[in-house]
């Protein structure tokens, strides 16, 4: 493969934390060098402009439609959205129409999404039979398919003894549960988060405590099994403190949050948009500044765009009767520039959260940008502003709640093993 030279950029390295200009030179699928031009004559060579070139994004948490759902979501517009976006893998959730709960359908979706998906694709598997919370599925053949991780998505599972002995197994075979921290009896049927604006506008509310509850449930089952274990979405204040207990307590344990809840709040909502219907409910503005502090400090590990497409038919429904969920591929990293504009998180720590901590709690190899690691890159202007349109997008659902809003950043190129799979203006 030839030699592919990336000069005159702008290097965000969230292992460093440094931002620095430099060139990349990338060889056979990796980073050959960094910095230093080193490339020789036989090298390709891109004017990076002194555009940003970072690591390319890690979503952990992505909503693809198959099987069952083909008409929200296929593995070739999932693979163009994240393609377009700077995600250059993909961990796909198992709550699909047809859950992933077996090592048949698991190779189905595993095939399909290598044949259609420019991007790198790896699977989570269903944590229990159907995603009820009764049976625990077959870990080790699923793993052996090529499981990435194991949950239930936002079906919680009531019985903690199934919870347990799931834990328990997967900490034998050293496989990552992935949990959703709701209490569901207080979060079943909510549409928004309790207090005065969802008393206002009269609408089904979960506590914050819910979130917590949950949280510390799951957090004490991790102690006494001591599996490997990430919650997807904390989205309240009231979860941080036991979330770092447990941290300084040596407990193999991580969180995620959503771009949504780290960009957007309860008042957002506003005259019942369904677009901003999602799950967990937006938070108060406290909440949300809370969630940006906790991944400057590291208490938070990962951001990921929780993309779940929704057809235009769940979505143009009652507030209440609406789907949740919002696609968020190609809005991960311009909303997350928001955060950089604001100088609320620096573009190596926005990185951190989306690139290298993703990858190493998946024992990825991605996520750096060092000598060595795969040349999955992406390169993007942080300042070009544009306006968001929804029908632009490449995902088939377009439930996005940024739509028409003004944002700053685009993607200008991404490279997965070395070759270019976007290229803005480009065909």
């Amino acid at each position: 493969m030839r030699k592919l030279l990336l000069q005159n950029a702008r290097l965000i390295d969230p292992e460093a934390g440094t931002d620095t200009p430099g060139d990349v030179l990338v060889h056979d699928g990796l980073i050959a060098a960094v910095r230093g031009d080193s490339a020789g004559a036989e090298a390709r060579r891109i004017d990076c402009r002194g555009y940003c070139l970072a690591p390319g994004i890690v979503d952990l948490g992505v909503k693809v439609g198959e099987p069952g759902e083909r008409h929200k979501e296929s593995f070739r517009t999932a693979g163009a959205a994240a393609a377009a976006g700077g995600v250059t893998t993909i961990v796909t959730r198992p709550d699909t129409a047809t859950p992933i709960d077996t090592p048949e359908v698991l190779e189905f979706v595993r095939r399909r999404g290598q044949e259609a998906a420019e991007v790198h694709f790896r699977p989570m598997a269903a944590l229990t039979r159907a995603r009820a919370g009764r049976r625990m599925t077959e870990f080790g053949l699923l793993l052996d398919a090529g499981a990435a991780a194991f949950t239930d998505g936002d079906h919680v599972a009531a019985d903690t003894r199934v919870l347990s002995r799931c834990m328990t197994y997967a900490r034998t075979l050293g496989a990552l549960i992935v949990g959703h921290p709701q209490d569901p009896g207080l979060s079943d049927g909510a549409a928004v988060t309790s207090g005065k604006f969802a008393a206002l506008k009269g609408l089904p509310a979960a506590p914050p405590m819910a979130e917590r509850i949950g949280l510390e449930r799951d957090l004490a089952l991790v102690e006494m099994t001591g599996a490997r274990y990430h919650a997807d979405q904390l989205s309240t204040a009231a979860a941080l403190p036991p979330l770092a207990r447990a941290k300084a307590a040596g407990l193999d344990v991580t969180a995620g949050v959503s771009i949504h809840h780290l960009t957007l709040n309860e008042l957002d909502v506003a005259d019942y948009r369904t677009f901003f219907k999602v799950k967990p409910p937006l938070r108060a503005e406290a909440d949300r500044r809370a969630m940006v502090a906790a991944v400057r400090d590291g208490t938070i590990d990962i951001i990921c765009s929780m993309h779940t497409p929704q057809d235009e038919e769940s979505k143009r429904l009652p507030f209440e009767a609406a789907a949740s969920g919002a696609v968020g591929l190609e809005t991960l990293l311009p909303a997350a520039l928001r955060l950089y504009h604001a100088a609320q998180l620096t573009l190596p720590e926005l990185f951190r959260a989306m690139a290298l901590n993703p990858a190493r709690r998946l024992g990825l190899p991605g996520g750096r940008l060092a000598p060595g690691a795969p040349a999955d890159l992406v390169l993007f202007d942080p300042d070009t502003p544009f306006v968001m349109d929804r029908f632009s997008l490449r995902s088939k659902s377009r439930n996005t709640p940024f739509d028409g809003q003004r944002m700053q950043g685009r993607v200008e190129m991404t490279l997965a093993g070395g070759q270019i799979i976007y290229q803005r203006g480009a065909g």
